[in-house]
This record gives C-alpha cells, sequence and structure tokens, in this order.
C-alpha cells in the first residue's frame, strides 16, 4: 500500500521554500514591471497588502486560489507566476551589462 511522503524532511521544506521564493519574486518582477503598487495589487486581487508583502519575500506561500486572484489582478497567467525560470532570467538580466 503506498504510503503518504513525509512532508517535513528537509528536502521537502528546502523544495517548497525555493517555490515560495520563485513565485514571490514572479509577483514582484511582473507588479513592478506593470508600475503596480503593493496596495494597487492588494485591492485589484483581495489579497492584504501585509500579505503580498511576505508573498513577495517567500516567508509565506498562498492558497490556490489567492494565486489565481494574484495572476488576474496582474493580467498574466498562473503559469508566468510559477515558472521558476522566469526568476532566473530575471537576475541574469540584472547582472548582464547593457
Amino acid at each position: 500500500m503506498p504510503t503518504r511522503p513525509n512532508q517535513n524532511t528537509p528536502e521537502r521544506v528546502a523544495q517548497w521554500e525555493q517555490s515560495r521564493l520563485h513565485v514571490g519574486a514572479n509577483i514582484r518582477r511582473v507588479r513592478t514591471e506593470q508600475g503596480m503598487t503593493q496596495e494597487t495589487l492588494a485591492l485589484r486581487s483581495g489579497v492584504t497588502r501585509n500579505v503580498l508583502i511576505d508573498v513577495e519575500f517567500g516567508r509565506r506561500g498562498l492558497l490556490y486560489e489567492r494565486l489565481f486572484d494574484i495572476a488576474d489582478a496582474l493580467q498574466v497567467s498562473i503559469c508566468d507566476l510559477m515558472a521558476p525560470q522566469a526568476h532566473s532570467s530575471h537576475r541574469d538580466r540584472q547582472t548582464r551589462p547593457d
């Protein structure tokens, strides 16, 4: 009989932390590229500004439904917010000389 994976292994915890960091960085990147403040995103998405701050810095995860609300408010696909490579490419653009 299959067993449920342990959710508290160090590897699993590190994976979740990395995922939170990627999603938060992508939300922040898209929001700032659009010239949108956290307050505006909060009003449009229904997610409080305090939650958005924690999410953008990877200190907090989001409910599945709230992630859709944020994507809708930013007018992007949820895939754009979840893609780890979006965070990496943004970081690369910042370190490359123009």
